[in-house]
């Protein structure tokens, strides 16, 4: 029987992790070095390894327009305040997309009737 998970949660273990995996692949795109794609990211390199081998954050796929957004985000990156920035933002694309209802509905066991407007997440209205 699959676990009730908070959205908190689902966005913590799954959707970040998934959004660094993707930032560290496109970054390794634009011909950059591990080293240099966890100086950026501010992870250990080993970690970054882990994101470009599929041992970490390659739990649940991301659609493709995130995906693009990711890629965006890239050029936008050069200091601690931007990367903070362009996670934020990231994440309120993978919130307002549906991103997350997805990955939640497949991963916990949520009632089928659960919408974000019932439950408030991320700013829904509760009704």
């Amino acid at each position: 029987m699959k676990q009730l998970l908070y959205p908190q949660e689902i966005e913590v273990h799954y959707i970040i992790p998934a959004l660094k995996r993707q930032l560290a692949l496109a970054f390794k795109e634009q011909g950059l070095k591990q080293k240099e794609i966890a100086q950026i990211l501010h992870i250990e390199d080993a970690t970054v390894s882990q994101y470009i081998n599929k041992k970490r954050g390659a739990q649940i796929s991301l659609p493709e327009e995130l995906k693009k957004e990711v890629k965006k985000s890239t050029i936008l990156i050069n200091d601690k305040i931007s990367l903070l920035r362009e996670t934020q933002r990231l994440i309120h694309l993978a919130r307002t997309s549906g991103v997350i209802c997805e990955v939640h509905k497949k991963i916990s066991q949520i009632p089928d009737e659960c919408h974000t407007n019932l439950i408030g997440c991320f700013g829904g209205v509760v009704k």
